[in-house]
């Protein structure tokens, strides 16, 4: 394919640093320790009889420790008696098939070998109840069928809106246990209602009306390490999950600035972001009826050099870049990304950008579509991806503000390093 001579001809990158940003840590000193603990105390709490099944929904991102979280909570139910069982807790994700969504749980390491209990995957559900006269509760099947029901999830900001309560139990209640039917009900009729005013509405209903006892609440500090683990119970759900997002939101770790002109993410995944990559680091939210992400950051060009292996082709969020390369193309699924787009109704997030032939040719669009501006003086940073982002790159023309900064260790600068094929080259 033909370009532009500012595409086609070689290209002078600025040097870049390499950037450490120290935030605190606050990661717990035992959190394999401290989950068995919660979780021990929280059963006998729940009334969790030997001999009793025990549904434990499992989701398809956000936890760093999720597989060894996962596995220490099933010989913690077997230890008190109980048979548990894993439940993929996901919404549309997978594709919304069975198949896919226990294909995604292995991926992340959960297993029946692994974890020493069954994964029963079906997107099955029954219709529980009506929130605000008309909108459908559902809620799964295979959790109905079992004597109690409990969830183990992330809090964290949403990529999507803002509230009290954002990504955590109530979302799971309602788009993961609801399976595909209830993504869809809470997508759609967000629309009519907002997304925080139905998302409490329909997570306390589906608290009431289903078998749900409690959920296992984890906040990550800015280094992904477990800060808080909690049991969040049904009858004070929306309180205690509102007091952990106001913790999260003062970890998660953002960018020190509030205008760049180019921004490379060298991959997205759904394991990474609900959103691919993350409207609260990249200010890009892009879509109908979301929460305005631009008082985060402004950055007037985006590029996505790479998908996350994890996230099984799911490329949910390629959409909010201005470029992505060939590679991230061809290792789309199509299929899987469009079903997520259209499940939560975020169109946007699936549209496909500009191609660009690699990693090089894709940052350089991004400095040589800016209008007339030397590339000594763009404002770049590069990130591995949305998630970690305590080590990132960043062109000359910050390193003023960025040497102001007490928290920040800046290197020396550097120019970019490519392999005979373009690949960015960072380590």
């Amino acid at each position: 394919m033909r370009y532009p001579p500012f595409i086609e001809n070689a290209f002078d990158f600025p040097p870049f640093h390499r950037v450490r940003l120290r935030y605190p840590h606050r990661g717990l000193a035992d959190p394999v320790g401290e989950l068995r603990r919660v979780l021990r105390e929280a059963l006998a709490a729940a009334g969790v009889r030997p001999g009793d099944r025990v549904g434990l929904g499992v989701g398809s991102r956000g936890i760093r420790r999720l597989a060894e979280f996962v596995r220490e909570s099933c010989r913690v139910l077997r230890e008190a008696g109980a048979r548990p069982v894993i439940l993929p807790a996901m919404g549309s994700h997978g594709g919304a098939t069975a198949e896919g969504q226990a294909a995604v749980l292995q991926r992340l390491g959960v297993t029946e070998e692994t974890c020493g209990a069954p994964v029963v995957s079906s997107l099955a559900v029954r219709r529980v109840g009506t929130v605000l006269g008309e909108v459908p509760l559902f809620y799964a099947e295979d959790a109905l069928a079992l004597d109690h029901a409990i969830v183990l999830n992330r809090i964290k900001p949403h990529s999507k809106f803002r509230g009290p309560a954002e990504s955590g139990i109530l979302k799971m209640l309602c788009v993961g246990l609801g399976k595909h039917e209830g993504a869809l009900a809470f997508h759609r009729y967000a629309m009519k209602y907002g997304f925080f005013p139905l998302l409490r509405e329909m997570g306390t209903a589906l608290a009431r009306a289903a078998n749900f006892r409690f959920g296992v609440a984890v906040v990550e500090d800015a280094h992904d390490e477990p800060a808080r683990i909690e049991a969040v119970f049904a009858e004070r759900l929306l309180e205690e999950e509102s007091r952990l997002n106001r913790l999260a939101n003062e970890l998660i770790p953002r960018l020190p600035f509030r205008t760049l002109d180019v921004l490379v993410i060298g991959r997205i995944g759904k394991d990474l972001s609900g959103a691919g990559m993350d409207p609260n680091v990249t200010g890009r939210a892009f879509d109908l009826m979301e929460s305005d992400f631009s008082e985060i950051l402004r950055a007037t060009r985006v590029a996505v050099l790479g998908l996350s292996p994890a996230t099984g082709g799911n490329a949910i969020g390629l959409g909010n870049a201005d470029f992505i390369t060939e590679a991230v193309f061809r290792a789309m699924d199509y299929e899987a990304t469009v079903m997520n787009a259209l499940t939560s109704l975020s169109l946007h997030k699936a549209f496909i950008p500009i191609r660009m032939p690699d990693d090089r040719k894709a940052i350089q669009a991004c400095f040589t579509t800016l209008g007339p501006t030397p590339a000594e003086a763009v404002r770049a940073v590069i990130l591995r991806d949305t998630l970690h982002l305590g080590e990132w790159w960043a062109s000359a023309a910050l390193a003023p503000e960025l040497s102001a900064l007490p928290q920040a260790e800046v290197g020396e600068a550097r120019p970019l390093s490519f392999d005979a094929a373009g690949t960015l080259r960072l380590d």
